[in-house]
This record gives structure tokens, sequence and C-alpha cells, in this order.
């Protein structure tokens, strides 16, 4: 059953969502050469926990951190270890969850680790704007089919893999509610959005294959051809007047709602990388 948020739900998943962006920022300063995820995650625990929130991965299904920090093969839940020390030219995907008062924000962003190659700088730039067409069609009496093909239409032009093995979902006060959210069309099929909604949106996008294989750990999950692969999630309402992203942060101040031209809006939003 899909549960439709009040107003006052739609608050605290705005604050949940807002501590989200703030650890996200911080993360962002420290992620350098040199850094282990494991750092990374300690950091952020702290910083959720100081803000009277709790992480919302941890313990959850077993999950054993507070982070997913996947690096450049990695394409979702890897697990923070002393063991994983970044390097130039690397990318880091870090997924964070909140939960306040009851309620969750669910947010990933890509990072460069220095400078890294054309082929992955663009890789994380299409990446970010696929969420970001996909969040404009967050409209009432659109289809979830409409927000996949948007993910679709565009990653398809660049030749990548889109990984169809985990998809985004709903989300309020539990961590994963429905619907499904997949990242691929048909355009105008699919459940219809509503006003109420809270949607998190995740494409995540491959520099080869969209196949996937998952570690021994049964959580770590890597692109079958070893190629690198990235990943851009909001939480997102639908309201009446349109769309709003939940997940923001103090470095990009202000409520995103509404249409905007979805490649414009890449330059604005939090899911900016590093």
């Amino acid at each position: 059953m899909i549960r439709l948020k009040s107003e006052q739900e739609i608050e605290l998943m705005r604050q949940a969502g807002r501590i989200v962006g703030e650890v996200h920022d911080l993360l962002e300063e420290l992620i350098a050469p040199g850094v282990t995820t494991q750092e990374l995650d300690r950091v952020a625990e702290a910083e959720i926990r100081r803000r009277g929130a709790e992480p919302s991965f941890l313990g959850y299904r077993g999950y054993p951190a507070t982070l997913c920090t996947s690096p450049n093969e990695v394409i979702i839940h890897g697990i923070p270890s002393p063991r994983t020390r970044l390097k130039e030219g690397d990318i880091l995907s870090i997924d964070v969850g909140a939960r306040y008062k009851g309620f969750h924000g669910d947010s990933a962003r890509t990072h460069r680790v220095g400078r890294v190659a054309e082929e992955i700088d663009q890789l994380l730039r299409v990446t970010e704007t696929c969420l970001w067409r996909a969040i404009a069609q967050c409209q009432p009496g659109n289809r979830l089919g409409d927000v996949g093909w948007a993910v679709e239409e565009f990653a398809k032009r660049f030749g990548y893999g889109i990984v169809d093995e985990f998809v985004g979902h709903g989300v309020g006060a539990d961590l994963h509610e429905k619907p499904d959210v997949r990242h691929k069309g048909p355009p105008d099929q699919g459940l219809r959005l509503k006003a109420g909604m809270t949607i998190a949106i995740e494409p995540m996008i491959n520099l080869g294959t969209p196949r996937v294989r998952m570690l021994k750990d049964g959580w770590t999950t890597v692109t079958a051809d070893g190629k690198w692969s990235a990943h851009f999630e909001h939480t997102v309402a639908v309201r009446e007047e349109g769309w709003e992203v939940l997940t923001l942060s103090p470095r990009h101040p202000g409520r995103m709602t509404g249409g905007p031209n979805p490649e414009l809006a890449a330059e604005r939003g939090a899911g900016r990388a590093a």
C-alpha cells in the first residue's frame, strides 16, 4: 500500500533530509587521497547523532555501517573499511540515510577524488542530469514510467548501462516503502503519481554493461565488467503544484521546487559532485 504523507509528515521528512544534506556537505570536505571509507563512516554516524537523528542504514537488515561507500566499479552497498583508502583519480559514491522523529531522508552523491579522467567526469555529469530529469517528471498526474524514461532516454544517448537490479523506492516512516521506482520507461505507463507521495529516485549508471555481480559479503555490488559506475539520489515529494526535493543542503539553500530545465537544475541542486 502506498501511504500519502500529510504536511506535518513532509515537514519531518524535510528536516531528516536537511540532516542528510548537511552530512553530505561535511563528507565532501573530507574526501581526499589517503582517506579511508571507515573514517568517513565514523564522521557520518557522529554527525547524524549530534543532530538528534539516527543512521537509517546501520543495522538495517543486518547492514553493518552508517554509510554505503562505493568506489569506482562498486555500484551500491559498499561497506566502509579501514582497508579502502581513496586514491587520486578515484570516484566514490556515498549513500546517506537519517531517521528523524520517525521519518527518513535518503540521498546519494558520487564524488571525484581529485582529478578524474574525462570519460569518468562525463559519466558523473550525465548520471546527475538523469536524476534531475527524473525529478522534473514528479508532477501529479504523471506516471512512474515517465520518471524512468527520463533517465533511460538520456543515458542511452551516451551508450551507458542502466542498472535495473536495484531501483528507487518510496520512503517515509519506513526506509523502503512502495512503490518501486525503476530507472527505465516506457513513458505514460505505470502508477500515476499523486500529491503526498514521497519517493527516492536514484539512477545507477555504468560506463559499460548494466549487468552486476554481488560479492561474498552479501552487500557489495559491482559491475560485471569492472567498468566504473555513478550513483545520485534525492528524496522527492510530489506536491499539488509540482515537486519538492527534500534532501537539499545548506551549501545549496532553499527548497528546490517546480520543474526547471533539468540540465540546468543539476547546477543548482544539492547533488553536485565534489
